[in-house]
């Protein structure tokens, strides 16, 4: 037999050697930040793909980018943490279901030093209001994140005057405004970065000023990298801190070119038994940085 004719031989029995349909179980997935820069999904996608066959291309962006691209059909699953536009995306027909999968919590963190006397506090709006009051440096993300709404949330319940404001980010090249609200008057000390949390974390350490966090990436910059943010966390433990996140899988009959019946596999997946168990186990330092939601 001819070479070529042998080495063609090979190449087409190979090919027919990869399980049919390996190629449908390939699925894109916009996801918040935290998740990735966590290290989380380090940890997870490898054994997701173990056990399923499922090979997952994320695409980490705040969770109302995220959002979007499941309303614009452009991914197959969202992996966020902002419940009320979640609940919006299903009940729109956007998304199948949510799948309640984790939780960690928020926390405002900021220099040992402590210039806004905020350690202590347990909820976040008392927290924010003290910052405002010492007109102490303020990083916001900025970017329309779930963060960034909870920011917006503990501003409104803070007492502290706001004012609406119109922001705006790159998307795919093109310019994306979204309203927002923020302390009145506050040019001074608040500083929006329309960045993700870690580029955050970065920028709040840098001008020793007092940002909102996940407690995940919080832990990834603070315990897990070489050169450590210099942050303290300094308000936590309060109801107005807690921050779940949702798994859910973009519907067909919004976008018929959604795999929907493999992100329903992997949001299976990720409430089992085993999906759980590697959540609630990963930690950095002996500290956990997620605890499982499933019933």
């Amino acid at each position: 037999m001819h070479k070529t004719q042998l080495f063609g031989g090979l190449l087409l029995a190979m090919t027919l050697a990869v399980p049919a349909g390996a190629a449908d179980k390939v699925i894109k997935m916009s996801t918040t930040t935290s998740t990735q820069d966590s290290g989380l999904l380090d940890v997870l996608l490898p054994a997701l793909e173990k056990d399923t066959g499922i090979q997952v291309k994320v695409i980490a962006k705040g969770t109302g980018a995220a959002i979007r691209d499941g309303v614009d059909g452009n991914v197959d699953a969202i992996f966020v943490h902002d419940t009320a536009r979640e609940e919006k995306f299903v009940a729109d027909g956007y998304g199948t279901k949510r799948y309640g999968v984790m939780h960690n919590d928020f926390i405002v963190v900021g220099p040992a030093a402590d210039p806004a006397k905020v350690k202590g506090t347990p909820e976040g709006a008392q927290a924010l209001q003290k910052i405002a009051a010492a007109k102490q440096p303020f990083v916001s993300r900025g970017d329309d994140s779930g963060t960034h709404a909870k920011e917006q949330d503990l501003w409104k319940k803070s007492g502290v005057a706001i004012e609406d404001a119109t922001s705006s980010m790159d998307k795919d090249g093109r310019k994306v405004e979204f309203k927002t609200v923020q302390p009145a008057n506050a040019t001074a000390w608040y500083l929006s970065v329309g960045q993700g949390m870690g580029k955050t974390l970065t920028i709040t350490d840098e001008k020793q000023g007092y940002t909102l966090a996940d407690r995940g990436t919080y832990i990834k910059y603070k315990y897990g990298r070489e050169v450590p943010v210099n942050l303290e966390i300094l308000s936590e433990g309060g109801e107005q801190l807690a921050n779940p996140y949702g798994f859910i899988p973009v519907s067909q009959a919004k976008h018929p070119q959604a795999k929907t019946a493999v992100a329903e596999e992997m949001a299976q997946w990720l409430m089992s038994a085993k999906g759980q168990q590697l959540i609630a186990g990963y930690s950095l330092h002996g500290k956990p940085l997620f605890f499982g939601d499933a019933k």
